[in-house]
C-alpha cells in the first residue's frame, strides 16, 4: 500500500511511523495516564486496516486524523489525544515555517505523485514543465497565506468549494479567451516587440497565427479559440498573387493562356498554398512550448456559415476539408507512427446547409465524421439550438466548454472576438447535501416541526453560493487596476483590446464584457442524496431542475448588482473530481451511490452506471445544459466507429436537432510494441493504482504507447510517459 506525503511523493506505507508518533505524544503525558505498547499496536492497526480498506493512496494528513480517532475509540484516552493533537500542531507550526521546499524539491527529483497525475498534457521531467510547477507551488502559497480570505481557503480544502488555478492568482493573468485574429491579420500587431504587417499570402496568415496563439497562451492561463473564417480571406490574397505570377512567368516565355486554363493552374497552386497553411498549424501548435512547459491549449472553430456566400465561403470551405483531412491523417511520433494529437481541438457547426445527405456541404459533414470516427474531433455545436439559446448567434465557446453570454457594443452590434473569461470557483452540490442531512439530523424536534430537510439545504445551498461569489470577487479585485503592459499582446496588440500602454484593463472587467464562472460539480450524487434518486428519475428530476435554476438566479442576481458577467458553467473537473471525492469521504465516510467511489460526477452529466442509450442521455442532458449558460459540453462513450460512419452521422444529426454542444468519445490508441491500432485498456494494480494495458500484447509501458482520451471534456494524449 501507497500513502501519499505532504510534499506529493508517493511512498511505502509504513505503520512504525504511526508507532512512533504515538509513542511520543505518550511519552509526555502523565506515567500514570499512559497506555501500553499493546495498546499502542492496536490502534496502529486498526488504522492499517483503515488504510487498506480506502479506495485511494490516503495522505499523511488522511492517517493522522485516523491515529486521533482511533486513539479515542481504543483507549478512551483524551489526555493522550489531546497530547497528540499538541503534537500534530507543533510539527504543523514547523512545516508551515516554509510550505513550498519539499514540494519543489520533489518536482526536480521527479517524484511528485500528485503533479504527475495533474496534468497528462505536461511532462513533469521537462526543464520547462519543473520550472512552471515550481512557480506554481509558490504562488499558491503566496495566494494561500496572502491573498485570500481565511474563509475561502478553509472552503478550498475542505472541498466545500474549488477555487480554481491558484497557482496563476498571484499574478495579474486572466483566463480563456476567444481571441481576435480577424483585428491582428488585417490591421497588423506587434510580437515580443516586433511590428507585423497584415500578411500578403494565406501561408503566412497561418504562420503569424500560430505565433500569435503561442504568445497568447503564455500570457494567461486556459484555452483560447480561434476561428478559421478569420482566416478565409487570406486564400484570395494568395490567388490574386498566384495569378499574378503566373501571368507573368507565361508573358516571359511569350506564351499566351486562356482563362480556362490559367484558373486551373491557380487553383492548383492556391490548394497547394491552403494545404501548407493548415499544415503549418497543426505542426506548429503542437511542437510550439509556450511558457507553462506544454503546447496551446488551442481550440479551431469551423463555422462554414460564419462568412457570406461567395468566394470567401468558398475558401472557407476548402479550409475546413483539409483541416479535416489532415486530422485524420494524425500526426507522427517519434517512431514514425501516425497518432491522435490532443491539440489543436477542433469544433465544427451543424447547420441545415450541411446536415443531410441533400445539403449544400453534406460531403464536409460526411468528411467530420470520419475525423471523429478516427481522431475524436471535430465537437459539435447545433447552430439549430444555439441561436435559440444565444439570441440568434453561433460562435465559439472559449477552451473546451467555456461560453460567452451576448454582448452588444456600443454600437449595438453583438461582440464575441475579444472576449474573455476572468476565473473560475466550482461549489461542491455533493457537500450541500450531505451537509444539509447532517444539520437537519441534529436539529431540534421544535425545528423540524416547522422545516424540512429541503429547507436545510435551501439556507447552506445560499451560505456555499455566498462563498462562491466572495471568492469571485476575489478574482475579479485581483485583475482591477492591471495595466495593459503586463501582456501587451493581450491588451496592446489586439487579440483581446487595443489599450494604449499604462492604460489599466477595468473597462473590459465591468460592464457584462468578460465573465466570472460560478461552476458545479456532483449535481447527480446531490439529488441522490436528497431524494434517494437519480436525477434521471422522473420524479427527482425537478429538484434537480430547481437546483440548476437557483444557481442561474444567484448569477442574474450578482449581475444585476456588479455590472458583471458572473454566469454558471459546468466545471472540466480533471483531478478535482478525486479531491472532492477524497474530500467528501472524509466528512462523511463512505455511502452507497454517493461517496463510494474515487470521483464524483461532473457538473450535471448522467452517471456512467446508468442504463440509457446514447440518444436519450443527450436529450435528457440538454435540458440541463440550457441551464448551463456559461458553458457546458455533453457526449457519449462509443467503441471504435472507424467502420461504421453512417452511425456516426445519425448521432450528429440527433445533436443537430436536439443539443447545443457534444461530443462522441471515441477511441484509437497505438501500441509500439505490437502495432496494435484500436482501444488500451485501464487495468488496476494490487494498489487499486490505474494503468495502461494493451489487449493485444499486454505491454504495459507507457513509454511504448500512445493513448487519447477525454477527461471532463478535455482531450489528454498520454504519450509516451503517463497513467490516468
Amino acid at each position: 500500500m501507497k500513502i501519499i506525503k505532504r510534499s506529493g511523493i508517493e511512498v511505502d506505507f509504513d505503520v512504525s511511523k504511526i508507532i512512533t508518533a504515538i509513542s511520543k505524544a505518550n511519552n509526555d503525558i502523565n506515567p500514570e495516564s499512559q497506555i501500553s505498547k499493546n495498546e499502542i499496536c492496536a490502534i496502529s492497526n486498526d488504522v492499517t486496516k483503515e488504510c487498506f480498506n480506502l479506495k485511494h493512496s490516503p495522505t499523511v494528513e488522511d492517517i493522522q486524523d485516523m491515529v486521533e480517532k482511533a486513539i479515542i475509540n481504543e483507549t478512551k484516552s483524551y489526555e493522550l489525544a489531546k497530547a497528540y493533537i499538541l503534537y500534530r500542531y507543533k510539527h504543523e507550526l514547523l512545516r508551515k515555517s516554509n510550505t513550498t521546499d519539499k514540494q519543489i524539491l520533489s518536482l526536480i527529483e521527479r517524484n511528485n505523485e500528485e503533479i504527475k497525475q495533474e496534468n497528462s498534457n505536461k511532462n513533469p521531467t521537462i526543464n520547462s514543465v519543473q520550472r512552471d510547477y515550481m512557480a506554481g507551488e509558490v504562488s499558491k502559497d503566496i495566494t494561500k497565506r496572502f491573498l485570500l480570505p481565511n474563509d475561502i481557503v478553509e472552503a478550498h480544502e475542505k472541498g466545500l468549494i474549488h477555487f480554481h488555478d491558484a497557482d496563476y492568482f498571484s499574478q495579474y493573468m486572466t483566463n480563456c479567451c476567444l481571441v481576435n485574429i480577424k483585428d491582428m491579420l488585417d490591421n497588423g500587431t506587434v510580437i515580443s516587440g516586433t511590428h507585423i504587417d497584415t500578411p500578403k499570402s494565406f501561408s503566412t496568415a497561418c504562420n503569424i497565427t500560430t505565433q500569435i496563439i503561442a504568445q497568447v497562451a503564455s500570457s494567461q492561463y486556459g484555452g483560447q479559440s480561434i476561428s478559421l473564417a478569420h482566416l478565409a480571406p487570406y486564400v484570395n490574397v494568395s490567388r490574386q498573387k498566384i495569378r499574378r505570377n503566373i501571368i507573368n512567368k507565361f508573358e516571359n516565355l511569350g506564351i499566351d493562356i486562356d482563362e480556362e486554363k490559367l484558373n486551373k493552374l491557380v487553383e492548383i497552386d492556391v490548394y497547394e498554398e491552403v494545404k501548407r497553411g493548415v499544415q503549418m498549424i497543426q505542426y506548429q501548435v503542437i511542437t510550439l512550448m509556450t511558457t507553462n512547459g506544454q503546447a496551446p491549449f488551442i481550440t479551431v472553430f469551423m463555422y462554414i456559415d460564419e462568412v457570406p456566400e461567395g468566394q470567401t465561403r468558398d475558401d472557407l470551405v476548402l479550409i475546413i476539408k483539409e483541416m479535416l483531412q489532415q486530422r485524420i491523417l494524425g500526426v507522427k511520433n517519434e517512431k514514425g507512427v501516425y497518432i491522435t494529437p490532443a491539440f489543436p481541438k477542433l469544433i465544427y457547426v451543424l447547420d441545415e446547409d450541411n446536415i443531410t445527405p441533400d445539403s449544400k456541404y453534406f460531403e464536409i459533414t460526411e468528411l467530420a465524421a470520419t475525423c471523429t470516427a478516427k481522431r475524436m474531433v471535430p465537437d459539435y455545436i447545433s447552430a439549430k439550438i444555439i441561436k435559440k439559446l444565444k439570441e440568434g448567434n453561433v460562435y465559439p465557446c472559449m477552451g473546451c466548454r467555456s461560453f460567452l453570454t451576448p454582448y452588444k457594443d456600443e454600437n449595438g452590434e453583438y461582440k464575441f472576438y475579444s472576449r474573455f473569461n476572468q476565473g473560475v470557483v466550482t461549489i461542491n452540490l455533493v457537500d450541500v447535501a450531505l451537509s444539509a442531512k447532517n444539520e437537519y439530523n441534529n436539529e431540534t424536534e421544535e425545528y423540524k416541526s416547522t422545516h424540512s430537510c429541503e429547507d436545510k439545504f435551501w439556507d447552506i445551498f445560499d451560505e456555499r453560493l455566498n462563498l462562491c461569489y466572495k471568492a469571485l470577487m476575489t478574482r475579479h479585485k485581483r485583475l482591477l487596476g492591471t495595466p495593459s503592459d503586463v501582456a501587451p499582446i493581450l491588451w496592446q496588440y489586439g487579440a483581446l483590446s487595443r489599450l494604449k500602454k499604462g492604460e489599466t484593463i477595468d473597462k473590459l472587467l465591468l460592464n457584462n464584457y468578460s465573465t466570472l464562472s460560478l461552476g458545479y460539480a456532483g449535481l447527480y450524487e446531490c439529488v441522490k442524496a436528497m431524494t434517494g434518486k437519480s436525477h434521471t428519475d422522473k420524479d427527482a428530476k425537478p429538484f434537480a431542475l430547481s437546483i440548476m435554476q437557483h444557481m442561474n438566479d444567484a448569477c442574474a442576481k450578482w449581475r444585476e448588482e456588479t455590472t458583471i458577467g458572473f454566469s454558471l458553467y459546468g466545471t472540466p473537473l480533471e483531478s478535482t473530481t478525486y479531491k472532492f471525492a477524497k474530500c467528501l469521504q472524509k466528512r462523511f465516510g463512505i455511502i452507497d451511490g454517493i461517496t463510494d467511489k474515487n470521483y464524483i460526477t461532473n457538473s450535471y452529466h448522467v452517471h456512467v452506471t446508468e442504463n440509457i442509450n446514447a440518444f436519450d442521455k443527450l436529450r435528457f442532458e440538454s435540458e440541463f445544459q440550457e441551464l448551463s449558460p456559461g458553458g457546458a459540453i455533453s457526449y457519449i462513450e462509443v467503441p471504435n466507429m472507424s467502420d461504421n460512419i453512417p452511425a456516426v452521422i445519425k448521432v450528429m444529426q440527433y445533436i443537430y436537432e436536439n443539443i447545443m454542444y457534444a461530443e462522441l468519445n471515441t477511441k484509437s490508441d497505438y501500441c509500439q510494441v505490437c502495432g496494435y491500432d484500436g482501444e488500451i485498456v485501464i487495468e488496476k494494480d494490487e494498489n487499486e493504482k490505474l494503468y495502461w494495458k494493451c489487449p493485444k500484447c499486454g505491454n504495459t509501458d507507457q513509454n511504448k504507447m500512445s493513448v487519447a482520451r477525454r477527461t471532463c471534456g478535455l482531450t489528454k494524449t498520454y504519450s509516451p510517459r503517463k497513467t490516468t
